[in-house]
């Protein structure tokens, strides 16, 4: 059979009789085909490629036949050299199929890349363009990657650059791949044009996820670093544009402003922009940036210009241009704290602390200090500065009177006493800096006369902290001004204007405790002694507690030195009032003072009562000082048998560590009156508040004196008190662990909720470690040998008796084995011995338990 060419017989062989038979049956059957095909891919090329080229001419619109076709013949050519002629066949082919194919993206796809493979680059560029034609806009995204990546390969920029304009038509989001690709091929101008139309365009959106304010700066970094080759673009316009966008980066934006200048060859320009720049940024950050880079160009220039002297050979010495360019520099460091100081008050004008130190910087240069000074009390907004505005009109006029220009100083200072002040104690501050001034030159009736028109009642009274009335109407409520005003009368006033000062400080309500004692020690200084305790009695009317502390303390102080015992009713009168309502904490000085009166003027038993209701009047801290002076007191008066009632009742009304002292002090104090019993029953009641693991000195104590006063029984007594005393704590510590024991095993939920009998073992663990431990601290916890707790008589106890009994006797003392003493039990030494105490004084409380 001929070929599909006609120049090459084709021979079929027996096996391709069914497949024939059945093409014949159904030539448009597309199965059928493929059928014969599968069968003869492993045969000879050229009959493989005939079926496929019979099967097209039945079926053409077959797209499953033309790609399988096209894609087995460009499989056939793989690995030739690509200027056989064997390549152009198979783009005829996929011409070919093109004539049917042309709306099957996949068909084009594998021609352009076939095409491109044989570096066919004009042939590659028309076909892509077709396809670009003949597919519908929504397949184009298929097609345009390979395009550009085709295009980026080229070695001349200009056919990819008019293949991305045209791209970018359909698809401007992706500019930036276009603005990259100029960049790497040099086209920085028109980079540099792209990247100013996407900054420009507020609906753009990055796809790699930069802001606006990144692609500005990759824009400023662009034209700036490159002045010559991007030419289409105003620079400085662009940049002072972005300054006006980007308030808070403006640093970057005025370096790049500047940086494209000083490439450009512009280096006066340069500064012009550097000392604009530092002039207007707001912000400490900016302001470092550009003084910086300020400070970098300097120095590059000074560097430059020295490597040039050298290499002409001139006189670094006698070069003018460099001794100029080093000044500048030397100026420029000289300025930077002056500089730093002007954006700081641009950032906040109202800044009072940066005007002072702006006025330190200008120290030495009297005119620009008086400049700043005038321009700080101009632009300081009162209610809205931050720090005292008062020191700026203060420190002004201090100005003029450090240089001797006292009128000057004064016309400041009548000009800072009409500014309207945020608070009213700014306006009094400078009231008594003016007054201060005028006291320092000696002009004493010119400081009164200030003083008293700042004090003047003004014609609209206002409250000293209504905000809504200006402080020059509440400023005679300043107890400031007063204060000073009335230390002015007493050192330059008289006597009257003095206490009309102080009367009408009182009568405005302004008064302070010390402003009330400074009045009636003035007056008590005039021997005015009735209207300085008329002054005490006003201060008390005005205060409460504990304000009025210092009042009462100095008046009765003042009174008691004055009159002494003369008016004692008057005297008691005060006393009592004082202490109507005196809290706890102030009340021991006013009774000291009190009973102090009483013993030097009054009758002793009214001392007491006094130092009686003391102790129970101050705070729970100080009963125990109140009533060792109660004793002390009473002993010097009554003598030491009175303090017993003392002593009962401090017993029962202190906690048990002061207590147990006052048992001590009394016991001591019986036993040196020779009241052994009273002492042994104060120790008996005092030992059940003493633990003897706690109060060893306690319990040494009372051995001691039953050493020296006591016998054998005595000494039996105190020991078996001791154990019975050691047997209840132990057995409060116990009670208490077995609680908690107890609480433990509840909260697991293990022994609380056995029924008896089935404990589990993990339960009967926990016992046993519990019981384990509470062994072991009980065997810590014991006495020592000498002081072992036992509830019958041992024979170590018996030999401990007899050894106490020969200290206290020189006689050998026998102890009686069979005493019935010693087979009481525990419970009935506790009752014994709560029931000494009661028999020997009944004034002692009754047993703890």
């Amino acid at each position: 059979m001929p070929s599909l060419s006609g120049k090459t017989d084709v021979m079929f062989e027996d096996d391709d009789l069914p497949y024939e038979e059945e093409i014949i049956r159904n030539p448009y059957s597309v199965k059928c085909w493929m059928r014969y095909i599968e069968f003869k891919l492993n045969g000879p090329q050229i009959n493989l490629n005939m079926i496929y080229e019979r099967a097209l001419k039945e079926l053409p619109g077959s797209y499953k036949l033309w790609y399988n076709y096209l894609k087995e013949r460009r499989k056939q050519v793989k690995g030739k050299c690509i200027t056989e002629p064997v390549y152009e066949e198979v783009n005829n082919c996929h011409e070919r199929a093109l004539v049917f194919m042309h709306k099957m993206p996949r068909i084009w796809l594998d021609y352009c890349q076939f095409l491109v493979s044989q570096c066919k680059i004009t042939r590659s560029r028309r076909t892509f363009d077709r396809a670009l034609r003949a597919l519908p806009v929504t397949q184009h995204p298929r097609i345009w990657p390979l395009y550009l990546r085709f295009v980026r390969n080229l070695p001349l920029p200009e056919t990819a650059i008019r293949v991305y304009r045209r791209y970018l038509k359909l698809s401007p989001e992706n500019t930036e791949d276009y603005i990259d690709y100029l960049r790497t091929v040099g086209r920085l101008d028109e980079a540099a044009v792209r990247l100013a139309a996407v900054v420009n365009d507020e609906t753009f959106v990055s796809k790699e996820g930069k802001s606006n304010y990144q692609l500005w700066h990759e824009l400023c970094d662009l034209i700036s670093q490159n002045p010559d080759k991007v030419t289409s673009l105003n620079v400085g316009a662009i940049i002072r544009g972005g300054l006006t966008r980007f308030t808070d980066q403006l640093g970057k934006l005025w370096c790049s402003l500047a940086d494209y200048y000083i490439r450009s060859g512009h280096f006066e320009k340069a500064r012009d922009v550097y000392e604009e720049a530092i002039l207007t940024v707001v912000t400490v950050r900016d302001f470092t940036q550009v003084f910086d880079s300020y400070a970098q160009f300097e120095e590059s220039m000074i560097a430059a210009k020295m490597e040039t002297t050298v290499e002409m050979g001139q006189d670094e010495e006698d070069d003018i241009d460099l001794e100029l360019r080093l000044a500048r520099f030397e100026q420029l460091i000289a300025r930077r704290p002056l500089l730093l100081n002007s954006v700081l008050l641009r950032q906040n004008p109202h800044n009072v602390h940066e005007w002072h130190k702006r006025v330190k910087l200008y120290e030495g240069n009297p005119r620009q200090i008086i400049n700043t000074y005038t321009e700080a009390v101009q632009t300081v907004d009162p209610m809205k500065a931050t720090g005292k505005p008062h020191s700026l009109w203060v420190a002004f006029a201090k100005f003029y009177e450090e240089n001797e220009q006292l009128d000057d100083a004064r016309t400041i200072f009548e000009k800072a006493t009409k500014v309207n002040y945020k608070q009213v104690d700014d306006l009094a501050a400078v009231w008594c800096e003016f007054g201060e001034m005028e006291l320092r030159h000696e002009n004493y009736e010119q400081a009164l006369r200030i003083l008293r028109k700042a004090t003047a009642i003004p014609s609209k009274k206002a409250e000293y902290f209504d905000a809504s009335e200006p402080v020059q109407n509440r400023v005679y409520k300043s107890l400031k001004v007063w204060s000073m005003l009335a230390d002015l009368e007493e050192s330059l006033g008289t006597f009257q204007s003095t206490k009309a000062v102080y009367d009408r400080i009182i009568d405005l309500r302004i008064a302070t405790p010390q402003i009330i004692i400074n009045y009636a020690m003035f007056l008590e200084e005039h021997n005015y002694f009735e209207e300085s305790f008329k002054a005490y009695e006003r201060g008390i009317a005005l205060f409460k507690w504990p304000n009025v502390y210092d009042i009462w303390n100095t008046y009765l102080t003042k009174f008691i030195d004055r009159y002494g015992g003369k008016k004692l009713e008057r005297a008691r009168d005060l006393f009592e009032q004082a202490l109507d309502g005196c809290p706890a904490k102030f009340a021991k000085t006013i009774y000291l003072l009190y009973a102090k009166l009483e013993e030097e003027y009054g009758l002793a038993r009214h001392a007491m009562a006094v130092y009686e209701r003391a102790t129970e009047a101050v705070e729970i801290e100080e009963r125990h000082h109140m009533f060792n002076i109660y004793i002390k007191r009473a002993a010097e008066i009554y003598g030491v048998t009175y303090t017993r009632a003392i002593y009962q009742k401090a017993i029962e009304v202190l906690p048990d560590e002061h207590s147990r002292e006052m048992c001590l002090r009394f016991a001591d104090m019986e036993s040196k009156l020779g009241e052994i019993d009273r002492a042994r029953a104060i120790y008996s009641y005092c030992s059940q508040i003493c633990d003897p693991r706690v109060t060893a000195n306690f319990w040494q104590t009372w051995k001691e004196f039953e050493i020296r006063h006591g016998n054998e029984d005595t000494i039996r007594e105190m020991l078996r008190i001791k154990r019975s005393v050691q047997a209840t704590y132990n057995t409060q510590v116990n009670f208490m662990s077995s609680q908690m024991m107890k609480a433990t095993t509840s909260s697991t939920g293990t022994v609380a909720d056995l029924v008896p009998g089935q404990m589990g073992i993990d339960d009967m663990k926990m016992l046993e470690q519990k019981a384990q431990q509470l062994a072991a601290e009980a065997e810590r916890d014991k006495p020592k040998p000498k002081e072992k707790i036992l509830f019958v008589r041992s024979d170590t106890s018996r030999s401990e008796l007899a050894e106490l009994a020969k200290q206290a006797n020189p006689d050998e003392i026998d102890i009686d084995d069979e005493d019935d003493d010693d087979n009481q039990g525990p419970d009935e030494v506790q009752l014994e011995q709560k029931s000494v105490p009661t028999a020997v004084f009944g004034g002692l409380k009754e047993a703890q338990d």
